[in-house]
């Protein structure tokens, strides 16, 4: 006779919730809990953490966290977008909105917490919002993309009161939707619970760069309205006013406590539901994780502590003994593109401790380490600017350090460890409450042989994903100590690296797909594989990227010889080398824009983009563009996208070179050279460097007796600066070390890996290279120097091929059996003068009235 199962009843549907219910599903092998969650939001559990992605184009549904499966499962019912309004802890049962009574064996509290709004006048009118859940940033987005429509003659113009964490997403979301942005906070820095008064410096720094407007100090006293009640300004503590249209409030959360108070349970002096450290309230049944758990006098307002209370509650109703082990404060973002992490005694409150900083406002950096008295001990740090140490440096807290402190953050000292240094006792993923022991131990003790094994056995790298680059190596370390060999293929159907297939491919003299999957892989291939492959036949023979079978191993851009948009339509970005054009050609290029009325803007590359264009007007456009002397250039595609350059010593009372010329020359020299990832040159014509060149894969910088050469440095999610290769070339030297460079990277590089990653993995680094490059350290410089002179002079114009070609001419038309009919489903709409196309998938947001 099987024993009837329980039934715990969740009360939330938030990221703690999801995470109890699928510890619990994954341990409880006898079915003896059956689960009902009651989630007040419309939708599944989702990434909270991850919210301003919303308005990066991504799919609310892409935040749902988790395999759909959990609900699913027969033991568990969600019940989404109800509200429970009390709870009878006598009778043992929970009452929904609807009246519905939910009796419960235990009652788990998941409920969250809320937007706080401080009590400020006007804080309740049209245009004033919280950052929280999906619905409020939807009805933020709506809201300003309603008042853009409404104003096209101006921007909108934003304001976040609050300049911590959510205040900077806030305005990171604010700056997506084209809003100016303002932030208000009260304290004297951003971030102030996270970072130093440096830090904070270099912070602001940082984020006034990005057209952010930043006020400190400041106390917001009243928002302004009209008399629809619409917000138009604010008023601050000092009497002065700012015009804004929407305002933000991020100023913290308060616990979701009300069903508890209600029900009698105990609750901390400043909110929340008082939790023993096994998570249980004042009621032996009901338990409260997550943000509206007091334990130990505190509130946590992160989703780590939570998901450890989920993992103790789970524990404890199976039987268990487990405890909350205490929470790591730890903190690593991405704040409007700008790295800030903060962990252990970051404001270094230990007796005696001692702080070592390395700070270059150049470089916009700021690093500090606190350290015990006797500078052996990390105790912990802040890092603005550059985070890249953060998954290293976070686990030896606590821990003997095997270097001098300030080893761990000069760039290039090497005094990071590698995978194998970590104690065990380090904790490598602070979401999840994973140590290094365990990751080891998933690979020595429970036979997982990769690092999807590891992160489904460990749950480690599954939340913020910040420590995933330590878990791979830890996996790799352990798996290569274990005796297994550690894959690093391509993808299922090759086992070569990207690298090991160049080389294979260059020896076997293989030309087609077919003919190098059958020789060095496996299958039919995949959208992984195939690009790969046809990168590496560009690279070696040249040719037109749509010659016959390579036609169908390009990825969609590549495809179509265009970027394709989120609407459906394309961008065409005429190359203009050196950003030099002629008033006739800028008059051609305005006449085509009109002609096809498309909207123009200038990019940050000094190129003029045109989007809105259907597939069936690419070769109309190709064609106007020949005629006038240009070619469509590469906004897409791993390949050269454009040389930067300043105005040089034509112009420039300061410019010492001619930098618009060696501009113009290195883009005629590398336009159409396929690559791993994307190209990117600039030139600056003296030191000042108004071309931005150290932010680029091959930046140069000229000097009185030449040029200098820098390398390696990428934008991006991970910015780099370029680092010195070579002093003083002449024009010949320049142009001979990036050519032995760009071959050497595109030979050995892994597949979308840039330059900048690629240089820090070679061994050897930078002084390796210049031996390779100026040196010819492995005597293939001849080598090198002949694939890119092949590049060169077999380059063509590949638009201007399409043209001359009926049948792939024939490829570019909205539908195959009706070649002359534009695609019916694009829409437009008019925005600051100029017709741009509409995103007609997906939901449309009603602005909130």
């Amino acid at each position: 006779m099987s024993e009837v199962a329980q039934h715990v009843v969740v009360i939330g549907g938030g990221m703690v919730a999801h995470r109890f219910v699928e510890a619990l599903r994954s341990r409880d092998e006898s079915g003896r809990w059956q689960v009902t969650v009651v989630a007040e939001e419309p939708r599944p559990p989702y990434d909270r953490v991850a919210l301003t992605t919303y308005f990066t184009g991504r799919d609310p549904e892409d935040l749902h966290l988790g395999d759909d499966a959990l609900w699913q499962d027969p033991k568990v019912s969600l019940r989404k977008g109800i509200r429970a309004v009390a709870i009878d802890r006598d009778g043992r049962h929970v009452t929904l909105a609807t009246g519905e009574t939910l009796a419960y064996d235990h009652l788990v509290l998941a409920t969250g917490s809320y937007a706080a709004v401080p009590p400020v006048e006007g804080s309740d009118l049209q245009g004033c919002f919280v950052y929280r859940t999906i619905d409020d940033v939807a009805a933020l987005r709506g809201y300003v993309e309603a008042l853009r429509r409404e104003h096209p003659d101006r921007p909108v113009r934003g304001a976040v009161v609050g300049g911590g964490l959510l205040g900077l997403e806030a305005a990171g979301a604010l700056r997506e939707l084209g809003a100016q942005s303002t932030v208000v906070e009260f304290a004297p820095r951003l971030m102030p619970l996270q970072v130093d008064d440096g830090g904070g410096a270099q912070l602001r720094s940082l984020i006034e760069a990005l057209d952010v407007t930043v006020r400190t100090d400041t106390a917001t006293a009243k928002v302004l309205g009209a008399r629809r009640g619409l917000v138009t300004g604010m008023r601050f503590a000092d009497g002065s006013d700012l015009d804004v249209d929407v305002v933000i409030f991020a100023t913290g959360v308060r616990p979701r406590d009300e069903l508890g108070r209600g029900a009698g349970l105990a609750v901390g002096e400043r909110g929340g539901v008082v939790v023993d450290s096994d998570c249980s309230t004042t009621d032996a049944a009901i338990s409260a994780i997550g943000e509206v758990a007091c334990i130990d006098g505190r509130v946590w307002g992160l989703v780590a502590p939570g998901y450890a209370m989920a993992e103790v509650v789970a524990d404890r109703m199976l039987g268990g003994t487990a405890t909350f082990p205490g929470a790591d404060s730890s903190t690593k973002l991405k704040l409007l593109g700008v790295d800030v992490a903060s962990f252990g005694d970051a404001f270094a409150t230990a007796p005696g401790c001692l702080e070592v900083v390395y700070a270059d406002a150049v470089a916009g950096v700021y690093k500090k380490l606190v350290v015990s008295d006797d500078a052996r001990t990390l105790l912990g740090g802040i890092l603005v600017g550059d985070a890249s140490s953060y998954a290293a440096l976070r686990p030896l807290v606590g821990s003997e350090l095997a270097a001098d402190p300030s080893a761990y953050l000069v760039p290039d000292s090497g005094g990071l460890p590698a995978g194998d240094d970590l104690p065990d006792e380090a904790t490598v993923c602070s979401c999840n409450n994973v140590s290094a022991a365990q990751i080891r131990g998933a690979v020595t003790d429970d036979g997982c042989c990769s690092l999807a094994e590891v992160k489904g056995c460990t749950k480690a790298g599954t939340s913020c994903g910040s420590c995933l680059p330590l878990v791979k190596k830890l996996t790799d370390t352990a798996l290569e100590a274990a005796g297994v060999a550690v894959s690093r293929g391509l993808c299922e159907h090759f086992e070569l690296t990207r690298a090991e297939l160049f080389n294979a491919v260059q020896v076997t003299g293989a030309r087609t797909f077919s003919e190098i999957v059958e020789r060095h892989g496996r299958g039919r291939g995949c959208d992984i594989c195939k690009p790969v492959v046809a990168s590496i036949l560009a690279s070696l023979y040249g040719g037109h990227i749509l010659d016959g079978e390579q036609g169908t191993l390009q990825d969609t851009n590549d495809h179509m010889l265009a970027n394709l948009q989120k609407d459906g339509t394309y961008s065409v970005v005429p190359r203009i080398p050196g950003g030099e054009v002629t008033p006739e050609g800028l008059i051609e290029i305005g006449r085509i824009a009109k002609d096809f009325d498309l909207y123009t803007k200038i990019t940050g590359g000094q190129r003029i983009d045109m989007f809105g264009a259907r597939v069936e007007q690419l070769p109309l456009i190709w064609r106007r563009l020949v005629d006038a002397g240009f070619e469509s250039g590469h906004a897409y595609g791993k390949s050269l996208r454009t040389v930067k350059s300043c105005v040089g010593q034509t112009w420039c009372r300061y410019g010492v070179q001619d930098s618009v010329a060696m501009a113009i020359r290195l883009e005629l020299r590398y336009r159409g050279l396929r690559s791993p990832h994307k190209l990117k040159l600039g030139v600056s014509g003296c030191a000042r460097e108004c071309a931005e060149a150290r932010g680029k894969d091959a930046g140069v910088i000229a000097t009185d007796k030449g040029w200098n050469l820098y390398v390696g440095g990428n934008g991006g999610f991970t910015p780099r600066h370029a680092q010195l290769l070579a002093e003083d070339l002449d024009d010949e030297g320049l142009i001979r070390a990036i050519d032995r460079f760009f071959v050497y990277y595109i030979r050995t590089a892994d597949r979308l890996q840039r330059t900048a990653p690629w240089l820090e993995e070679l061994p050897g680094g930078i002084d390796h290279l210049r031996e390779v490059v100026l040196d010819d350290a492995l005597g293939i410089a001849a080598d090198l120097d002949a694939a890119m002179e092949q590049h060169v002079s077999s380059y063509s114009d590949e638009w201007r091929d399409v043209l001359e070609d009926p049948e792939k001419l024939a490829r570019f038309t909205s539908f195959v059996n009706a070649a002359d009919v534009p695609d019916p489903s694009l829409r437009y709409e008019q925005e600051r003068g100029q017709r741009r196309p509409v995103l007609v998938a997906g939901e449309r947001i009603e602005v909130r009235r």
